[in-house]
Formats: C-alpha cells, sequence, structure tokens
C-alpha cells in the first residue's frame, strides 16, 4: 500500500480544517467576551483580584504560622492586621510632609518654570526659527496660535465626595473580608473545591499548580518588598546627606513606586529632580540628587535583585512593561499593582505544564532566541519532510 493510500479523503479533512477554525473563532469571542466584562465590571472585579493577590502573598506565612499549630483563621486575621497598621502608620508619618508639598505645588511650579526659563527661552527661538524657515517655503502659512488656556476643572460637590468616599469604603472592606476567608480556608478550602468541579487527576494537578503560584509570589513579593526597603532606607540616608527637604518621604516614595517595574523607578527619578530644582540653586547638588538615586536603582536593579530572586522568575522586560502599560489602561492603578503578579503566576503555571514549554520560553528574558531556535527547528523539520511528500508515488 502506497503512502497516498493511507490519506484521509479530502471531506473528512475539510471537516477537520473547519473545525479547528470554528474553535479558534470561538475561543477568539469568548476571550473578548471575558475581557469586556472585565473591563465594564471593573468595579466588581478589581476587589476580588486584589484579594486574591493579597491572599497569594500572605498564604505562605499564614501556612508558616499554621505549622506552629497557630489556627489559620487566627494567622490569616494576624497577618491582616499587621498589613493594615504598617500601611497605616506609615501613611500617619507620611500625611504631613506630603500635604505640605501638594500644598505648595503652585508655588513650586513657579520656581520650576523661572529656574527653566532659559531653557524655554531657547525653544522659542528655535521654534521662530523653524517657523520663519517654513513661511519661506510657504509664504501663505498663518503664524502660530497660542494653545486654548484649558478650562479649569469644576470642584467637586459634597454627593460626589460622600459615593467616592462610600465605595471606596465597600472597595476596602470588600478586600479584607475576601482574602480573610481565603487565607483562613487555606489549601484544605482549595481541595475540596477543586473536587467538586474536576476529576481526582486534574484536581492534583491544579493544586500543585496553586500551591507553586502561592509559593513562588509569597517568596518574590517578600524578597521584592525587603529589597525595596532597603532602597527606600538608602534613598532617604543619602538625601539626607545631600540636605533635601523630608529626606524620608523620598525615600518612602522610592521604596512604595519601586513595585512598579521600570515606571516607579522613572517616576521616583523625575519627581526627585523636581524637588532637587527647587531645593538648591547650583546644578551640582540637583545632578549630585539625581545621579546618586540612579546608581542607587541601577544597583538595585541590576545586581541585588538578580542575585536575591534569581533568573528562575526573571520575565522578559517588554512583556513587563507592555503589562504595566495595558493594566493601567484597563483596570488604572489596580492593573499597574495586577500586572506583574499576573505575568509570574503565568510563568509558574507554564513551568507545571508539559505543553507550555514555548510560552515559558516566551516570557523569559531570552524568549526571542527560543523563539527563532524553535522556528529553526520548525524549519528544518519541514525540509526533511518535503522530499519525502513529492517522492510519493501517484495512484493509478
Amino acid at each position: 500500500m502506497t503512502t497516498s493510500d493511507t490519506r484521509l479523503p479530502e471531506p473528512f479533512t475539510g471537516a477537520a480544517r473547519h473545525m479547528a477554525r470554528a474553535s479558534r473563532a470561538l475561543a477568539v469571542l469568548a476571550t473578548a467576551a471575558v475581557a469586556g466584562l472585565l473591563y465594564f465590571a471593573h468595579e466588581v472585579f478589581i476587589p476580588v483580584a486584589l484579594a486574591l493577590l493579597f491572599a497569594l502573598v500572605l498564604s505562605s506565612a499564614v501556612e508558616g504560622l499554621h505549622r506552629h499549630r497557630l489556627p489559620r483563621a487566627i494567622g490569616a486575621f494576624l497577618m491582616l492586621l499587621i498589613l493594615i497598621v504598617g500601611i497605616g502608620a506609615a501613611t500617619n508619618a507620611l500625611i504631613e510632609p506630603a500635604q505640605q508639598w501638594f500644598a505648595n505645588a503652585p508655588r513650586t511650579l513657579q520656581t520650576v518654570e523661572r529656574k527653566v526659563r532659559p531653557a524655554e527661552r531657547l525653544m522659542h527661538r528655535l521654534e521662530g526659527l523653524s517657523h520663519r524657515a517654513g513661511q519661506i517655503g510657504n509664504p501663505g502659512a498663518p503664524p502660530p496660535n497660542a494653545a486654548p488656556a484649558a478650562p479649569a476643572a469644576a470642584p467637586l460637590s459634597g454627593s460626589e465626595v460622600i459615593s467616592a468616599t462610600g465605595s471606596t469604603l465597600v472597595s476596602v472592606m470588600t478586600i479584607i473580608i475576601l482574602a480573610l476567608f481565603l487565607l483562613s480556608g487555606g489549601p484544605p478550602m482549595l481541595a475540596r473545591m477543586a473536587a467538586s468541579v474536576a476529576s481526582d487527576l486534574h484536581a492534583a494537578h491544579a493544586l500543585r499548580v496553586i500551591e507553586a503560584i502561592r509559593t513562588e509570589l509569597g517568596r518574590y513579593y517578600g524578597t521584592i518588598a525587603l529589597i525595596n526597603l532597603g532602597l527606600g532606607l538608602a534613598t532617604a540616608a543619602v538625601m539626607l546627606l545631600l540636605g533635601m527637604p523630608n529626606p524620608f518621604l523620598w525615600g518612602a516614595v522610592a521604596g512604595v513606586l519601586n513595585f512598579i517595574p521600570y515606571v516607579g523607578s522613572a517616576t521616583t527619578l523625575l519627581l526627585l529632580a523636581i524637588v532637587a530644582l527647587v531645593s538648591f540653586n547650583d546644578l551640582a547638588h540637583v545632578f549630585a540628587a539625581v545621579g546618586s538615586y540612579l546608581a542607587l536603582a541601577t544597583l538595585e536593579g541590576q545586581v541585588v535583585q538578580p542575585l536575591l530572586v534569581g533568573r528562575r522568575l526573571d520575565l522578559n522586560p517588554i512583556l513587563v512593561f507592555l503589562a504595566v502599560w495595558f493594566g493601567g489602561w484597563f483596570w488604572g492603578v489596580a492593573g499597574i499593582v495586577i500586572a506583574v503578579p499576573s505575568l509570574v503566576a503565568l510563568k509558574v503555571a507554564a513551568t507545571h505544564s508539559a505543553r507550555a514549554g514555548a510560552v515559558v520560553e516566551f516570557l523569559s528574558p531570552g524568549g526571542a532566541k527560543a523563539l527563532e531556535s524553535l522556528h529553526g527547528r520548525v524549519t528544518e523539520v519541514r525540509a526533511r519532510l518535503r522530499p519525502a511528500s513529492s517522492s510519493t508515488p501517484a495512484q493509478g
């Protein structure tokens, strides 16, 4: 029997291709429907997603307390209480200097404008020269018009403030209560839920994946928190030595914003540049403040974090930036917070799947090289199969 005799008839292969296209179309439609639901119903899903994130990050500590014979409910309550008290104490310590800087924001902007006025004049001269050159090529071109002043934003009414405050409190309480339930239930609750919707084999695999995600996220964010604490303390110490006002405020800003990859450190650098430009009269102090933080951030990102976190959970920087960007567009600040943990969880889940090797390679820093090598292997296989198919004898 020749090779061509073993092929399926054309109607069967056509039906298979049609079913494959239909399944892909349904997958695309389902993904679009889920994305639309998450976008338009964000007020419902954001507290749930943040509660899941807090539960995954704090679960390792709660399970550690449970191994020392402390009930999970008490351990969960203690961890959430420590987290809330820590955030409240830090906010209370930093609220006064932050309010002072916000109150002085108009005067600060005037000082910045006065100090950058020479550069602004230079830019206006260059713009005038460019316009004159354009008029030589097009004499009828109208002169550039000044940009219209933006209308002043209307102040919020009392009912709007009360409504916004109430919705924020409801979201915060939802996050706390749901995270408390998730931490109190722990792995036994997840096992019961998985066993009720899947077979024993699939439930066991799902529990292994969830346990790996919980462990890796807890370890990852615990290490990142210590690194950012060290960066904040180092930034505060350096700003104190340079004579910057409110150095501990800028240290706290550096430590908190550094949880957001790339965007956080860039924002801190911009804020420190503005504050140094306002606070110091000579450019040497300004460059010293900006350069010292830039050196600290480079040391943290290129030496300390790879050394402590390791290469196992490293992610492609382009994907991290895009995830933060689209997360901010999709869910605002909550999307920025959830973006990187989602990528970490996806990579951990992919490493526990035999069919997701391409996903792991794609999320890794060397993903582009891995995809190129994969494409090369596919091309090589096709080249080997092509002569065999061309030498197949025809029927008849």
